[in-house]
């Protein structure tokens, strides 16, 4: 289930942001109030377009019925070009490998082409994440070499395997022809 952020799901978010294998393709864990200040930008984000990432609850009848396990949703890619809308999300490991993500991506494509009226929508990651690029292929994104980039948020003396990035994207036409 999507739905708004609770102010219980700030813990559950700490924890998942401050997971070494959550964050694995990240450059660093949050600390707690990073964790909070991410979710008062998604909430900014929300009340200022009406879309970004929603909170995710099971609501399947499975161990993680009732639970919140991240977020799935849409976010601006203000680094890249003017209106790009990448399709991202963050979930627990308890809730990896179920389909969780796979579905709530699907669904916010839906809504980012239905409803937001955008012409496309992408997803980026660092090549050796593989659990991500495989949702990106099962939500129809296909992969755009040509776009592939140096991710300008990362320091690369730091953590040069994260600036690497492959973009995968679906522009509405093409969601159209698949959801006939």
């Amino acid at each position: 289930m999507l739905r708004p952020w609770r102010t219980t799901d700030l813990e559950p978010f700490a924890a998942l942001n401050s997971d070494p294998d959550v964050m694995e393709h990240f450059p660093a864990l949050l600390t707690r109030a990073e964790s909070d200040a991410f979710v008062e930008r998604v909430e900014t984000r929300f009340s200022e377009s009406g879309w970004g990432l929603w909170a995710v609850e099971v609501a399947d009848g499975s161990d993680l019925d009732g639970r919140f396990i991240g977020f799935v949703g849409l976010w601006a890619a203000d680094f890249m070009e003017p209106l790009t809308v990448e399709v991202g999300w963050r979930l627990a490991p308890a809730a990896w490998g179920r389909g969780y993500a796979s579905e709530a991506a699907a669904e916010a494509l839906r809504h980012g082409f239905e409803v937001v009226g955008l012409d496309e929508i992408v997803s980026f990651t660092v090549p050796q994440n593989t659990k991500s690029r495989r949702v990106m292929d099962k939500i129809g994104l296909r992969r755009r070499g040509e776009r592939d980039f140096q991710h300008p948020r990362v320091d690369p003396e730091a953590h040069p395997h994260l600036v690497p990035h492959v973009l995968y994207s679906l522009r509405r036409e093409e969601w159209q022809a698949r959801t006939r």
